[in-house]
């Protein structure tokens, strides 16, 4: 039992490690106008933070720390929607199918953090 919830945390781990790195992919293939530019800050910092305290909510302290980990997990990956969809791709059919789909990516990482917090709350 130990060994899948292990698994488990690792595959989390690696998605959400994932998610921040194409993240940063495409932001650096969007449009370099201002606004981009300023907004495309965002989703780095919030992609990265999903992961970083999912990290750190494996070595919590406690149930407590554990939750509050999980769902500034959650808040980061809500976050990192918000961003991603404010970013011009001006028109750029290829760049709106990456950017959809990291956004179906965050609103799945939300889920997941969603239904951890019910779980153990």
């Amino acid at each position: 039992m130990t060994e899948i919830r292990k698994l488990k945390s690792y595959d989390l781990e690696e998605r959400t490690f994932a998610f921040a790195k194409n993240v940063r992919l495409f932001i650096r293939k969007v449009p370099k106008i201002a606004q981009n530019i300023e907004d495309g800050k965002q989703p780095v910092r919030s992609s990265g933070s999903v992961g970083a305290n999912y990290i750190e909510a494996n070595e919590s302290l406690g149930k407590k720390d554990f939750l509050m980990r999980i769902k500034i997990s959650r808040k980061e990956a809500k976050e990192s929607r918000y961003w991603l969809s404010l970013l011009d791709v001006n028109d750029d059919v290829q760049l709106e199918k990456e950017r959809d789909a990291l956004i179906k990516e965050s609103t799945e990482l939300m889920n997941i953090f969603g239904s951890i917090v019910r779980k153990y709350e």
